[in-house]
Formats: structure tokens, sequence, C-alpha cells
């Protein structure tokens, strides 16, 4: 249904994917020892087989992100050209951050350094050598690679989608492979295994980080770890984030991120301050400098001549879950970053959201590191290896205001846990939806019900162990469509590069010599500001018997053109067909604006009475060219679209080589 109570909801996505649930978490409760042998021997597999695969897919997935910051490409918005971004920077990087890694970090920026620290991949352990390598190897981990995994299918989607017209779902990413295939069979597979992807993945996190809440109210409350406590605290959690998904993406999910944001700064810059603060921020610089110098050769290295599992159980599993997580939190940062340039989109969902981490982990990771080495507190050590949940609790304590902290931080936990679960629901239920947004309430809070279910069913019957691994095994044919999409992105950034350079270059005479018209019908253009309703006038008469004019003409030569009038939306649309490849569009659009103080000199509107006026833009199929055409005379409007037909087919016959990968709207 949508809001109004009109079912929205894609049958042949829908029901398989709550199908295959169901079983998937039956076999988990029932059978978890089964279920888990199972699993794990296939992610073994996966790990000692495409390991290969993995480390390759995520090396390409980083350098063609960084190649399209820096590219002509970054020009192109995700979206019509005229578009603009629906949140501001700090709302859009609070809902990044909190949607992406923020839990991770609570669970991780203590424990994995320390884990590092204490058992290497090589090298000694426990030594000045091992910790620069630890936090070497945990930069690597949450650093440029795993952003740019998120980026790949979020650019990709918001690409297609916003600016092409596609569904806003996973199955967009391989139109350029299978073309209108994606309305299909092939189409509905890959949208349901994306929606088990989201609901396993976010379902086993929500399962395993009550676990470290739980050591938190025991550390604070002394309530007892337990199956009961977890649940409850997997209902409470599951109930909040249902809340949250009903009041929808402005009214609950960017607050709650915008909260995160808050309180994780104000805990990372207590740490930075009570801790050693100098020291810390000289391994800030060492670390980014460390990571930067050796970043290409860990993108490549396996440690095949080391003969170690260690890849599998840290690198390995690493790219496996970000790349599981990159449907849900791709589609997430797509939905989001609608009207910013593919340049602007890169760099804030890389730089910021890792230069954050970065900060975090060593403010975090360095400082657990210090109390080890020089203040001689190895019971982090110890407490870390016995139960990773407990670890930044015992961390806390070898701060002032300990209580206080670690209050702050189950708060952060439950927060971060809130977002990943809300914005899961809304992703889920998009991608259930054929991509359809604002559908109606009851489909986001079953999904968001949904996800509390299995993680509590599966944390009772054990099975959470066997489900993470099944997630994980998901991200092998993942990393393969990812790799499509990656490809046929290229190809139709390539496209519109071309059309762009065709349109800047190719000119011709009759748009030089009559567009303007006589110079005092250029003055009179210049100071006029007309109102909305004569605009409206000019564009349901002079533009209509304009692209009428033009129209008679094209039909004398067997073109097929249609003219939309609509008179509500203030727009007319000349559409003409090119069978086999993109259509020619040409609208025209009233748009309102702000009269300037210029406008009128003082004798003729001393009041400045009229607050706004229209200009009658023209639009082709990518968005705005922002010139307005209002006063024209009816020839000089039809020369006009004739002038950009003439560079539409210029635009044609210079990519005739290439095939189109891209649709209209």
């Amino acid at each position: 249904m949508d809001s109004k109570g009109k079912t929205t909801i894609l049958k042949p996505v829908f029901y398989p994917s709550v199908v295959v649930i169901f079983m998937l978490v039956a076999f988990a409760m029932f059978a978890p020892d089964s279920a888990g042998e199972m699993f794990s021997s296939v992610k073994n597999f996966i790990a000692q087989k495409f390991g290969w695969l993995y480390m390759l897919s995520v090396g390409i997935f980083t350098f063609f992100i960084l190649f399209l910051a820096v590219s002509p490409y970054g020009r192109f918005k995700l979206g019509p050209d005229h578009s603009k971004p629906a949140y501001t920077n700090a709302s859009w990087f609070a809902m990044l951050f909190s949607a992406g890694m923020g839990i991770g970090l609570m669970f991780w920026g203590v424990a994995e350094p320390v884990m590092h620290y204490a058992a290497p991949p090589v090298g000694d352990k426990e030594s000045i050598e091992s910790a620069k390598l630890a936090m070497q190897i945990t930069f690597f981990h949450w650093g440029l690679h795993a952003w740019s995994i998120y980026a790949i299918v979020g650019i990709v989607l918001a690409y297609f989608s916003f600016r092409h017209g596609l569904p806003l779902s996973v199955r967009s990413a391989l139109y350029p492979l299978i073309g209108d295939q994606i309305h299909g069979k092939i189409g509905h597979t890959i949208d349901t295994v994306a929606v088990l992807g989201t609901i396993f993945g976010v379902a086993t996190s929500l399962g395993f980080g009550v676990l470290q809440i739980n050591s938190g109210i025991n550390y604070l409350f002394d309530i007892p770890v337990g199956i009961g406590v977890q649940v409850t605290l997997i209902a409470v959690i599951t109930a909040i984030a249902t809340v949250s998904v009903v009041l929808g993406l402005d009214g609950g999910i960017k607050k709650i991120s915008e909260l995160n944001l808050y309180l994780a700064g104000a805990l990372l810059f207590f740490v930075l301050l009570a801790g050693p603060t100098f020291l810390l921020l000289s391994t800030f610089v060492e670390n980014i400098g460390a990571y930067l110098s050796n970043v290409v050769f860990m993108t490549f290295n396996q440690y095949a001549y080391e003969d170690t599992p260690w890849m599998g159980w840290w690198t390995l599993f690493y790219w496996a879950w970000w790349i599981a997580w990159a449907p849900f939190v791709g589609m997430f940062i797509a939905r989001i970053s609608r009207g910013r340039t593919i340049r602007e989109f890169v760099f804030g969902v890389l730089f910021v959201p890792v230069g954050f981490t970065f900060l975090w982990m060593t403010v975090f990771g360095n400082s657990a590191l210090d109390s080890i080495m020089n203040d001689g507190f190895t019971a982090l050590s110890s407490a870390v290896s016995a139960d990773v949940s407990t670890a930044l609790f015992k961390f806390l304590e070898h701060f002032p205001f300990s209580g206080i902290t670690s209050v702050l931080a189950v708060i952060l936990v439950v927060t971060f846990f809130v977002t990943s679960s809300d914005s899961g629901s809304l992703v889920v239920d998009t991608i259930a939806s054929g991509g359809k947004e604002n559908n109606a309430v009851w489909q986001r809070v079953f999904w968001a019900v949904l996800e509390g279910v299995v993680a509590a069913a599966l944390l009772i019957a054990g099975g959470l162990g066997a489900l993470q691994s099944a997630s994980i095994t998901i991200a092998l044919p993942f990393a393969v469509i990812m790799l499509i999409a990656t490809w046929g992105l290229y190809r139709a950034l390539h496209l519109e590069a071309e059309r762009y350079e065709s349109l800047q270059h190719h000119m011709n005479a009759g748009r030089h010599g009559k567009i303007s018209g006589t110079w005092q019908a250029r003055l009179s253009r210049l100071v006029e500001f007309p109102t909305f309703d004569q605009a409206k006038k000019f564009v349901d008469e002079d533009v209509i018997k304009a692209m009428q004019i033009v129209k008679d003409e094209l039909n004398t030569h067997y073109w097929n053109v249609d003219i939309i009038h609509n008179k509500e939306g203030s727009f007319a649309t000349f559409r003409a067909e090119h069978s086999g490849d993109m259509d020619f569009i040409y609208e025209v659009r009233i748009r309102r604006y702000d009269t300037p103080t210029f406008a009128f000199p003082e004798s003729i509107n001393p009041l400045k009475q009229q607050k706004k006026y229209a200009r009658a833009e023209v639009y082709l199929h990518d968005g705005s060219k922002a010139y307005d055409i209002y006063g024209y005379e009816v020839d000089v409007i039809a020369t006009d679209i004739i002038d950009q037909f003439e560079k539409h087919r210029h635009f044609l016959h210079t990519t005739a080589g290439l095939n189109p990968v891209i649709p209209i709207d």
C-alpha cells in the first residue's frame, strides 16, 4: 500500500524474500549446528579459493571511485542538472556515518588494534612494530576501501535512478548488461538477493550488538548477562527503530543520526583530552602516513607466502561483510544524495567519514595500546581476548568519570543500532516495492519488526553465527554484480561526456543569426520581468505554436513527434522519437524567482509590489539548460528547437560507435 492505502509491494520480490527468510531462519533455529557447519564450510571454501577475487574487486572499486573524483565525469549530477541536494552537508554526513559504520567503530575501536597487537599476521607480537602494524591494518580495514564499496553501489543506483529514470533498486545496477530485462525475472532475483543480504546483515549485527549492550549494562548496573536480557534489548531497540521508521527519513532517521554524531563527537573528544593528547595527535599523523605509504601493497597483499589463515579471519571477512552490506548502505546513501555532483558525492562519501573514522581509531586504538604498553594495563588485553563485547567498557575504566562515559557509550551503541535498523527497513521496503518510495507505513513496520524477530529467534537458538556466514556467502555473487555495474557506469558516463562535448562545441549559424532577434528586442527582454501569468500565457500560446510548427514539418519527413501541454504544471514538452536511440526532448517550464531590487526604476514600481517574476526556461533530457526564452517570437522559438535538435543529432553521430547504455525517462 501507499500512504493512502494502495498496495505497492512487488510480489515477485516480496513473497520469495519472506519465504526464504523464514526457511533459513527455521533451519538455523532448529539445526544450528548443521547450519553453522554448512555455511562455515562454504565461507571457508570461498575464502580459500576466491580470496583473490575479493581483494582484486575491492582494489578496482577503490581506484575507480578515486578516478571519478578527479575525472571530468565528476561534474555530472546525480539527478537533473537543475536539481539541488535535499539535505544540508551536516545532516548528510550524519546519516552517512550512522548508517555506514558507526556501530562498528563502537565495537571494534578498542578491540581490533589490541587484537592485532597481540596476534599480528607476521612478526613479533606485543612489540612496537606490532603496534604500528596493528594501526595500519585497522586503518586499512576501515578506510577508503570499505567506503569505496558502499560508494560504488550508491553512485550507480543514484545515477541510473535519479538521472535516467530507472527504479531506485539494486536491479538497476545491471541495466548496462541486460537492459529492459531488469524488469523481469532476472531483476526480481537480484532484488530478492539484496533483500536477503540486508535483512540477514542487519539482523545478525543486531543480535551480536546486544551482546555489547548487555556487557555495558552489566558493567554499569550489574544486570546479568543472559538470553532473557538480550531478547528484551532487541525488543526495545526494534520498538525505537519502528517508531523512527514510521516517522520517516526526515522525521526519524535524520534526527537520530544527527544525535549520534553529536554524542560520538563528545565521547571522542573526552578520550582525546583525558588521554595522552599529544601522543594521540602525533600517532594520528604517523598512522595516516603509514596508511598512505602502504595502501597499494596492502590492497593486493594476501599473505600467500606466509601460508596463514589470518586473511580469512580478518581482511577477507571484512571485504565480504562490507560487500554483503553494500546493497543496504549503498541504496541508503543513494537515496539521501540526490542532486549532488559525482565529485561532491565521492568526496563526501569517502573522505569525510574516513577522516572521522581514522581519528576515532587513533584516539581509541592508540589510547588502548598506550595503556597496555606504557601503563601496564594488561587486563585490557586479557578482557579483549576473553570477550570482545566488553573491550570498550573495560577501556573506559582507565579514564575518569568511567560511569558517565560508559552510560554514554551504551546510549551510542543503542542509537547506532536504531539507525542501522530503521534505515535498513526503509531500504528493504523500497527494494521490495520495485523502487517505489513513500510506501505504506505498515510495510516499513513489517520489515523493522522482522529484523528484530529474526535476531531474537537466532540468538535464542544459537544460530547467529550460521546466518552471518550465510550473509558473507552472498557477497561473492554480489561482488561480480558490482564489477559489472562499475563497467556499465563507466560506459554510461563516457557516453554522457561525449554528448556534453558535442553540445558544447557544435554550433551553427542559425543560433547566432536569429535566436536573439533585433537589438531592440534583446534590450526589451533584458529589462522585462514578467509575472507568472504572463509567462504561462507565453508558453500556452507562443511556445505551443512553435512546437506545433516544427512537429508538422518533421511529420512530413515521417518523424514521430509528441507534444505534451501540461497547463496545470505550466510546461510544454516536445519529444521526437529516435527508434533504437536516445529520443530528443525539448521542454519549456515556467520557474519563479525573487524579483531583484534593480528590476524596475523607482518611478515605475516605487513600492516594490512585484515580489516574484517568472522565466520560461528550456530543459533537455538531462535537466535545465538555464536560459530563458520568454519574449522570443514564434519563429525564433522554432529555430531554437531546431538548433537543439541539430546538436542532438550531432551527438548521436559522434557516439554512433558506442552502444547506448542509459535509458531516457
